[in-house]
């Protein structure tokens, strides 16, 4: 992935679109309860941008604090999750995996918060 590339993408229905440029931080799947609550999923695949490579193109997403220094971002108008910005990563922009165009692009290379993931959820198997 190169620095000058753009990826751009939204919510499901089209009220909050952004582009992301450059190589992303990380492309990670995160274990915590805390986003298996917000996203309703087993674990979630985030790709992260440091916040001044992301611009939105259309609305900006709405936010909730889901915890202390915690900002998750959501399309106000459809209810996608869209963005997680935290102190712990501050300068940052963490994009859920599904909200690009194209998710095909990249490709997980860690698991975090391990302790917190599901019995199951480490043990993937290739079909």
């Amino acid at each position: 992935m190169a620095d000058d590339v753009t990826y751009v993408g939204g919510c499901q229905c089209g009220a909050a679109r952004f582009e992301a440029t450059g190589t992303p931080k990380f492309v990670s799947n995160c274990h915590c309860q805390s986003c298996r609550k917000a996203t309703g999923a087993a674990f979630s695949t985030w790709v992260g941008f440091k916040a001044d490579h992301v611009r939105w193109l259309t609305g900006e997403p709405s936010h909730h604090a889901s915890s202390p220094g915690v900002q998750r971002g959501f399309c106000a108008a459809c209810g996608t999750p869209l963005t997680y910005a935290g102190e712990q990563w501050a300068g940052e922009t963490h994009f859920m995996i599904g909200v690009f165009d194209d998710p095909s692009v990249f490709t997980p290379r860690s698991e975090v918060f391990t302790e917190d993931a599901l019995p199951w959820a480490l043990d993937r198997k290739e079909n």
